[in-house]
């Protein structure tokens, strides 16, 4: 606890997050010859990692509140907690490592400036998101995501897959956000009001038909934002068109903040126990997408040639396992903390592991070796360090022991049977077999397969320093969960404990 300092202060990562995009795009635009792609991609990754920094010390001293409490703010239309930090602390740490390698992506861009003050608002758009107490706040926030995400997949102007990956995003989040806007009218009709507790406490006499429908649009808003079923149809389109570290960007920081929202407003705003006695059944609704959504991701990453393409789809299976953490929720579950933390803890270690395959592919990319996975077939006689951190990060993803991904995946599957979902754990851990398919070839392509010619690899001269970093420090950090899970499922778990 950090006394004698302003609650405000509890904003502090965001606020770095948001000077620093400030400071990048006020460069950019007054003095264009003063910056150059170094001097931007160091800014960029040392706000990142300071609001990375301030994030740790706030949930380490906890927090500024006076009894170590969550700490309201602005009508308490903003909420900051555990739960809050947690998140911001995967938000600031893919946006540093998407920041350090899109040096060596962007080297000869005419104009990456842009790049890294949008990636950097986006950030902040995911911190306030994280904090969001108000359904004017998470739809506020939701756009500050979601604007400078489109752009950013359209960032290859002269790339016609490019441009046309960004239109198609920008047209379905137009969509999804105005079904999303209408969801937060009709439950503002059945309740009065916007902040999440005032909504739980209302009473919706006559008005449960006119909730219940403003819920079902809600949770389409947040299927979209997190790529789960039936908004998923953007995800392959967009991470194969865009370039990598944004394929990168969105997959990871992007899909946890679409769950956060899932996280806070559905257990804050409708409790389990209002939800059930006005036949709101959202729980029912998570369950049949998470479902669907990690069965259908990963048999259409099993059938995928490309390995860019194959992660799209493998990224709306994992979005399948977090649903998992507000789809096996039940009234008085005795582990209802337990399988939210759990994802949280999932979607902590995703975060690297997801984000550092991606980048593996922007080094591909920056090579030049192709995106098929007869492309890659013999990488790892020219890169076997690289090589060795796409293993541990498709093996991780997969869920092999002794991985982290083993053990984000081990303690959700369990959660969700304590909470008596055995078929919901039962139809993860037949999907993880089935992620194990494919990813094992990503590995088989590296390591046993010849290549087709012997001057196939001879693009690979090129050693980018800052994608190499990046790419390592994610498979560093991705080992490093190991002996530190313990702490981190701990704290995930307190901190979705609260919410019940």
């Amino acid at each position: 606890m950090v006394n004698g300092l302003p609650a405000v202060t509890a904003l502090l990562p965001a606020l770095i997050l948001a000077f620093t995009g400030l400071a990048l795009l006020l460069v950019d635009t007054v003095r264009p010859d003063a910056r150059s792609n170094t001097s931007m991609a160091v800014v960029g990754a040392f706000g990142s990692l300071a609001a990375l920094a301030a994030t740790v010390w706030l949930t380490a001293s906890g927090g500024v509140s006076p009894d170590g409490g969550a700490v309201l703010l602005f009508a308490d239309a903003i909420k900051v907690d555990t739960l809050a930090l947690f998140f911001t602390a995967i938000f600031a740490s893919v946006t540093a490592l998407v920041l350090v390698a899109a040096h060596d992506y962007f080297h000869d861009h005419a104009n990456p400036a842009a790049f890294y003050s949008l990636v950097t608002f986006a950030a902040t758009g995911m911190a306030l998101l994280a904090v969001a107490n108000s359904l004017a706040v998470v739809f506020v926030a939701l756009e500050m995501v979601s604007l400078p995400s489109y752009v950013l997949v359209a960032y290859l102007k002269q790339d016609r897959g490019s441009v046309e990956a960004g239109m198609k995003y920008f047209l379905v989040g137009a969509l999804s956000s105005a079904i999303f806007l209408f969801g937060i009218s009709l439950v503002y009709a059945a309740t009065g009001s916007l902040i999440l507790a005032d909504i739980a406490s209302a009473s919706i006499e006559g008005l449960a038909g006119v909730l219940g429908v403003g819920v079902v649009m809600m949770i389409g808003g947040v299927a979209f934002k997190t790529a789960s079923v039936p908004f998923h149809f953007w995800a392959p389109e967009a991470y194969e068109g865009a370039p990598a570290p944004v394929s990168a960007f969105l997959s990871s920081a992007s899909k946890a903040a679409g769950f956060v929202v899932a996280f806070r407003v559905f257990t804050e705003a409708f409790p389990l126990e209002m939800a059930v006695s006005a036949n709101v059944d959202w729980m029912l609704a998570f369950a049949v997408l998470a479902a669907v959504t990690m069965t259908l991701g990963n048999f259409a990453a099993a059938v995928q040639e490309e390995v860019k393409r194959m992660l799209a789809y493998s990224s709306i299976g994992h979005a399948g396992y977090a649903l998992i953490g507000v789809a096996a929720l039940t009234v008085d579950g005795p582990a209802n903390g337990t399988v939210m933390g759990a994802a949280m803890a999932h979607l902590l270690v995703y975060g690297f592991m997801n984000t550092g395959a991606f980048l593996f592919v922007a080094m591909a990319e920056r090579w030049g070796v192709g995106r098929t996975f007869e492309d890659y077939a013999g990488l790892a006689r020219r890169a076997p360090v690289a090589s060795t951190a796409m293993a541990v990060f498709m093996f991780s993803l997969a869920g092999l022991p002794p991985f982290a991904g083993f053990f984000s995946k081990y303690f959700l599957f369990q959660a969700a049977i304590d909470n008596g979902f055995l078929w919901l754990a039962g139809l993860g851990a037949i999907n993880s077999v089935v992620s194990l398919y494919y990813y094992s070839r990503v590995v088989k392509a590296l390591w046993l397969d010849d290549p087709e010619s012997s001057s196939a690899l001879d693009a690979i001269d090129v050693r980018p320093t800052a994608l190499y970093a990046a790419v390592i420090f994610a498979a560093v950090a991705t080992v490093l969960l190991l002996p530190g899970f313990g702490p981190v499922i701990e704290t995930a778990e307190a901190a979705a404990s609260a919410l019940f």
